[in-house]
């Protein structure tokens, strides 16, 4: 399968300041290639159509940065929407089925991730597939797991698996949500509950750059 694929681009880059000062985060650079680009390439070689951005902090820049590409933008100019709000906003541009999330703010090296998860992927028995990172592979990770993982993949909360940032998931329950701004972490606790939520692990390398001093040591992870 290949579905279209959000990237979420609207955050304020709070821990990336100074550098986001008068820069939105996607486009801060590790090398010579911004976030977002890095994050766009990874949509292409995996076959993702359509590709949908979202964006609020100095969202003209981003939509300058992608003029004459083949991206869809769905701004959120008043407030940002936190990630499910900010999905279900863009759910007219990218569709019914299950879709592809990718955040742009990490760097990956190993095999391609949403590829990855398209083969990973089983609909019949999963609402969402996480890609997942050990959390002592997790290089720049400040903090504690997000997730355990089952013998059969299952995902359940606490353990010592980090959402890496990539996941296909199911969009039908998010116009069951009455809040207008909420994170997707809302959708996988009912997932969840559901036993509907399942992990894959990333066998390549991940670094969270959250914050300035992560950049070398993701310069360092593409270098080898």
């Amino acid at each position: 399968m290949r579905p279209p694929l959000m990237i979420f681009a609207a955050g304020l880059g709070t821990r990336m300041r100074p550098l986001t000062d008068n820069c939105p985060k996607p486009l801060v650079k590790v090398g010579d290639r911004s976030l977002l680009d890095r994050a766009l390439d990874l949509g292409r070689d995996a076959g993702c159509a359509p590709v949908v951005v979202n964006t609020h902090y100095l969202g003209d820049q981003i939509a300058a940065h992608l003029a004459g590409q083949d991206v869809a933008i769905s701004p959120e100019p008043d407030t940002i929407l936190d990630t499910g709000g900010g999905l279900r906003q863009a759910l007219p541009l990218l569709g019914d089925g299950p879709v592809t999330t990718l955040n742009p703010d990490v760097v990956w090296t190993g095999p391609n991730p949403l590829t990855a998860l398209q083969a990973a992927w089983e609909g019949d028995r999963m609402d969402a597939l996480l890609a997942l990172i050990p959390i002592a592979q997790a290089t720049a990770r400040k903090g504690a797991g997000d997730f355990g993982m089952g013998p059969d993949a299952r995902l359940h909360r606490k353990g010592d698996y980090v959402y890496a940032g990539a996941q296909i998931i199911r969009t039908d329950l998010l116009a069951d949500i009455p809040d207008t701004v909420f994170s997707l972490n809302v959708l996988w606790d009912i997932l969840i509950a559901r036993g509907r939520v399942f992990g894959m692990v990333h066998t390549g390398g991940w670094c969270d750059v959250g914050y300035p001093a992560a950049i070398p040591m993701a310069q360092a992870l593409l270098d080898g």
